[in-house]
């Protein structure tokens, strides 16, 4: 199931982390003893872990990469990032059949949506687009590049239609004038959808709801054109493109052969995109914002600001106003601080310009994005992938048994023993630490670029880091403390 129709009971330290900026020797100082309370499971078990020390760890972990980055010489660190070894060669793909063939398979699953089990738990459509597609497709993507742009479901129908009726490429410009606007308005408008819609996993409301969307955009690429919409107004195109830039391979450059295929630093090809213009770096900073929303949405902390008792939590329909007007602002505050960390990082080299500083670091946010994804999601992949493949194997709920699979029973055993959670806990702990990590190098490589003298990089990226190490600290309390689902 979604996780916003889960009950989940975790109790996290009962006081808020004093200390951000610590060396590592202080955790050998804090008694091991000191214990907080962290994850749940089924039937309100509550476990405990030693959430405090994992949190100032990872803390520590992010500061210290910073200073690390900015005491390294710059042309060892150049030398390091720029490293790649050449592993194979592939030519470049058209993507026609196979968004003719992701489309096919989106029909099956709207029928199934709008014809199939109205149990989201049976019915392949919802647990396909939230665990397979949104959750599990989004990591496949921080590992081999940008598959999207091969599987989605409206350039291969588009290029289709184009050719029988003989239409342009385009019929009418996308002003420039819109930026990232239009891909701003959807993917808010998904997240919604996804975070405080009342029933986001009903398979006939969200079959209309992706139909709905699939025509907007649709429409979108035959006007504007597939360049055009996909660079800038198709949401799931931007965000899977900067997410598969992450990735630890990337394809020759200028002066190389460009089917060759690398494996280099993860985030390296990040450091070499353009300046994105400001409502790109809005968008960028909406994808951490949302789901940083949804994780606070979740915990006592927000139900007692909005008045609410968790033990009568009226559902999302009782709260659905506050969490609205909670999303926006957590993206205000975000957009703010990350605007007032470029600003202030440029007092100190007193050169450059905020636009073009900001239109490159936001791309340090795109891993922090990712792992705060991952982290956020990982439980929920772990439940409903089983019921996944349990609706695979009896997709319309008739009896079927395709896969031989009718004596298998969905397990949620992980949750209730302490050395399972552990293992949950702190694979989430690893994640967050090691993207903001990459984070903290993107944004150094970034800074190096932009001001040659490394004490002026270091500088501008004083505030930046600031924020790197705080949102580890805020992330892993979010993964740790007290919610509800």
């Amino acid at each position: 199931m979604h996780p916003s129709n889960k009950q989940q009971l975790q109790l996290g330290p009962s006081r808020g982390i004093h200390v951000l900026l610590v060396a590592g020797w202080v955790l050998l100082l804090m008694p091991a003893t000191e214990l907080a309370l962290a994850h749940s499971a089924e039937r309100g078990l509550v476990l405990l872990l030693p959430t405090r020390l994992y949190v100032v760890g990872g803390a520590a972990s992010v500061l210290a990469s910073f200073l690390l980055l900015a005491a390294m010489p710059v042309d060892t660190f150049k030398r390091l990032a720029n490293r790649k070894i050449r592993l194979f060669s592939c030519r470049e793909f058209s993507g026609t059949f196979s968004s003719l063939a992701s489309f096919a398979i989106l029909c099956s699953l709207l029928y199934l949506g709008l014809n199939g089990s109205t149990d989201p738990l049976s019915n392949p459509l919802p647990l396909l687009f939230w665990t397979g597609f949104w959750v599990m497709f989004t990591v496949i993507q921080c590992l081999t590049g940008d598959l999207w742009r091969l599987l989605n479901p409206w350039q291969g129908p588009v290029r289709l239609i184009r050719r029988l009726c003989r239409l342009p490429n385009s019929l009418v410009k996308l002003p420039e004038g819109l930026g990232y606007l239009p891909a701003i308005v959807l993917f808010v408008s998904f997240a919604w959808f996804e975070l405080i819609d009342i029933a986001p996993e009903d398979p006939g409301r969200l079959a209309v709801f992706v139909l709905t969307f699939w025509l907007i955009n649709f429409v979108a690429v035959l006007v504007f054109g597939e360049q055009e919409w996909f660079k800038r107004g198709e949401p799931f195109s931007i965000f899977f493109r900067l997410i598969g830039a992450v990735a630890p391979f990337c394809r020759g450059g200028d002066g190389e052969d460009t089917r060759a295929i690398y494996l280099c630093l993860p985030g390296r090809a990040l450091t070499r995109f353009p300046a994105l213009p400001i409502s790109g770096v809005v968008f960028v900073l909406t994808t951490l914002g949302t789901v940083s929303h949804d994780g606070l949405s979740r915990t006592y902390f927000w139900l007692k600001a909005i008045g609410v008792n968790p033990l009568e939590y009226p559902g999302r329909s009782g709260v659905w106003m506050q969490n609205t007007s909670g999303m926006v602002i957590a993206l205000i505050c975000l957009v703010s601080l990350f605007a007032a960390c470029v600003f202030f990082g440029l007092r100190w080299p007193r050169s450059g310009s905020f636009r073009q500083l900001a239109g490159r670091l936001v791309y340090s946010i795109i891993p922090i994005s990712l792992v705060f994804h991952c982290a956020h999601y990982l439980t929920q992949v772990l439940v409903n992938s089983q019921y996944l493949v349990l609706a695979l194997n009896d997709p319309l709920a008739s009896g079927l048994d395709l896969l031989g699979l009718d004596h298998f029973h969905v397990t949620t055993w992980f949750l209730s023993h302490l050395g399972s959670v552990s293992v949950i806990w702190g694979v989430q702990t690893a994640v967050i630490v090691f993207g903001h990590i990459v984070g903290i190098a993107i944004a150094h490589s970034i800074a190096l670029s932009e001001f040659p003298d490394r004490r002026e990089a270091a500088r501008s990226q004083y505030f930046l880091a600031g924020l790197m190490v705080a949102y580890t600290v805020f992330g892993l309390w979010l993964l740790s403390t007290i919610a509800i689902g």
